[in-house]
């Protein structure tokens, strides 16, 4: 018999044995398609001069010209420059403080208490991006903010024109994204730690190492592998920024556009001004081209050091 008729028959045994399975399997395919492959047909936006008369399709072809204005223009390192900076404080941050948070409240041990600290923790996480820019207000208002008017006073300081002084919106920034998402890597690196099994722990003890050692040779290291995959899909987004963070919170002050201005508002802002759909989409793809280069090499740095702990 053939090969290719017993593959064939193969196939349809397996199919029909299966069928259960792959029908449960077919919405998540479905899903997968509509909203993230389909969409990838608006790469081609990035190479036209879209005029909507004519449609996307029988628009003119733009060649790289759309990509030549976005970084021809006096703001292209400003933009780079902040968005990398950035998201490298911010996935700094959120490995170091979510790991360390996440030690921490495994050794709570009162039922309540835990699950206290861990909603007060992870609410922020749910809070809309708007809702917090009034929080930040209501701190930095000129002359109402907290800031102003109760905190600098105790120690004889003048009022500070938050939104006009750029010196402060690098610490500032970084402040209020992890205040809002710390909760969610939090929630993710404490599974991984009550996963882990007591007697590595009891063993420990018995050796007569210290809660100290017992941390850091037992808990960190079996982090390490949820570490790196939370680390690398952070990288492939190094080059997208939080809008509602860089827009919203700043309250779209232009004095504050050397240390606010990231590719997306900057993005968004042109297309305001000029409503060219094509740069926009050149922005899209390129964000997307160097998160995917990262995000693989990334993950073969990782994998000359440890073979075991690579995303793939």
């Amino acid at each position: 018999m053939p090969n290719t008729v017993k593959k064939k028959r193969t196939v349809l045994y397996n199919l029909k044995k299966y069928k259960v399975l792959y029908l449960m399997f077919l919405p998540g395919v479905v899903f997968l398609l509509i909203n993230n492959y389909l969409p990838m047909f608006g790469v081609v936006i990035a190479f036209k001069n879209v005029n909507y008369a004519d449609g996307i399709m029988g628009s003119p072809w733009a060649g790289l010209d759309n990509f030549k204005y976005l970084f021809g223009t006096s703001d292209a390192w400003e933009i780079t420059r902040n968005t990398l900076a950035y998201n490298v404080v911010f996935i700094l941050l959120n490995l170091v403080l979510g790991a360390g948070l996440a030690i921490l409240l495994s050794e709570v041990k009162g039922r309540f208490s835990s699950k206290f600290y861990q909603s007060v923790m992870l609410l922020p996480y749910f809070l809309s991006m708007i809702v917090v820019s009034y929080l930040v207000l209501a701190f930095l208002g000129k002359d109402s903010g907290f800031m102003n008017t109760s905190f600098l006073p105790l120690f004889g300081k003048e009022p500070i024109d938050w939104y006009t002084e750029t010196e402060y919106w690098p610490y500032i920034l970084p402040f209020v994204n992890t205040w809002k998402n710390i909760g969610y890597y939090v929630v993710i690196y404490l599974a991984a730690v009550i996963g882990i099994d007591e007697e590595y722990y009891e063993a420990a003890v018995l050796d007569g190492a210290g809660k100290w050692s017992q941390v850091w040779y037992i808990t960190v290291p079996f982090l390490y592998p949820l570490m790196i995959v939370m680390t690398l899909l952070q990288i492939g987004r190094i080059f997208y920024a939080d809008f509602g963070l860089f827009y919203q919170v700043p309250l779209e002050s232009g004095a504050l556009f050397p240390v606010t201005n990231v590719l997306d508002t900057y993005v968004y802002r042109t297309f305001l001004i000029g409503g060219d759909i094509g740069m926009s989409s050149a922005a899209g793809l390129y964000q997307a081209v160097v998160g995917f280069v990262l995000v693989l090499v990334s993950n073969s740095i990782v994998r000359r050091i440890d073979k075991d702990n690579a995303l793939f």
